[in-house]
């Protein structure tokens, strides 16, 4: 029960289709002997009572039923490898992977199709660029899926697993700072972004510590987290009439453009400035120098995600349903004093 609402029931959804609690109920757990526009009346009336409303539990998981991956983006590194700790994860499981990955995949409407989808059980949903509207309804369905990553702050009622974002760039920030940099130029991911909004109030919260304001001018949001938009920021930063000592990027790769962007001004690092990414993937340790950088469990993430989805799978209820991954913070030679 939540505060001044009571929570709904079954006999609440059946006064609102005008159908049997019997047939509400068969709806709500699942079963199959219901007709489609029936079952769509109840999920309707379930959307409409909101988080009050009784949960529909998915279908009696079908054995061998596969796990539908969806990955929007190109399987680089990052997403390489949480992809791939999800299928090793899945195949322990006894289960199949269906993949639906690379970018022309983000606007294809995938997720109003998997409930219907034959021989599917569940889905693993990656960064997902869509709505949170559009999970709910995959939720009130009653399909089981779990969410990696998230974009958008997840709704409280769906399975989500992701790094200590907020954590990570806090440690990262107060390693910096310690390094004695006031004026520290940020290169922030895509706005709106959940990662992108926590890493900012992590680095904002150490340069707080340390009696330093947000400086706006220091500030470079990009439309996409890689090496060029890392670069063009970067350069806009290090042109201003007082550049900073130090930049810290969103992700490894933009802290490589930043290298660039560094080496083009013969500016040496850390000497002159000093960079700083965030993710460990394998690019910030080819590097020269190699990056400090903040190492999330990409691998942990995906083998988390199959866990939690595997227990839905089971209906078993969930009570941490948003788990947070701890951060490790990973000093190279990319970061040094400031300079005098």
């Amino acid at each position: 029960m939540t505060e001044g609402r009571a929570r709904a029931t079954v006999r609440d959804v059946a006064a609102e289709t005008g159908l049997s609690i019997a047939t509400v109920s068969r709806v709500l757990n699942g079963q199959s002997n219901v007709a489609p526009h029936t079952r769509e009346l109840v999920l309707r009336a379930v959307g409409r009572l909101g988080d009050q409303a009784p949960r529909p539990r998915a279908a009696p998981d079908a054995q061998g039923g596969a796990v539908y991956v969806r990955c929007p983006y190109v399987l680089t590194d990052y997403f390489g490898l949480i992809v791939s700790s999800v299928g090793e994860t899945i195949e322990l499981h006894g289960r199949q992977m269906i993949l639906g990955a690379g970018e022309a995949a983000q606007g294809s409407a995938v997720l109003p199709g998997l409930p219907d989808r034959p021989g599917v059980a569940g889905a693993i949903l990656i960064l997902p660029p869509e709505p949170g509207d559009e999970l709910v309804r995959l939720r009130d369905r009653g399909f089981p899926f779990v969410v990696i990553d998230p974009r958008t702050p997840p709704p409280k009622d769906i399975a989500a697993v992701s790094a200590a974002h907020f954590a990570g760039g806090r440690k990262l920030m107060a390693h910096v700072v310690a390094l004695g940099h006031r004026r520290v130029g940020i290169i922030g991911g895509p706005v709106r972004w959940l990662p992108s909004e926590a890493r900012l109030a992590g680095y904002t919260a150490s340069l707080a510590d340390a009696g330093v304001l947000p400086a706006p001018e220091l500030l470079r949001n990009v439309p996409e987290p890689n090496i060029e938009h890392g670069y063009l920021a970067a350069r806009e930063l290090l042109d201003l009439p007082e550049r900073p000592t130090a930049l810290v990027a969103f992700n490894d790769k933009m802290a490589v453009g930043a290298l660039r962007a560094a080496a083009e001004r013969g500016l040496s690092v850390p000497g002159d400035l000093s960079v700083a990414g965030f993710d460990d993937i394998d690019l910030s340790r080819a590097t020269t120098p190699a990056l400090t950088t903040v190492r999330q469990p990409l691998q942990e993430m995906g083998r988390m995600a199959v866990t939690l989805l595997m227990r839905l799978l089971s209906r078993h209820t969930l009570e941490a349903l948003h788990v947070s991954l701890g951060t490790e913070l990973v000093v190279r030679a990319s970061t040094g004093p400031a300079p005098r």
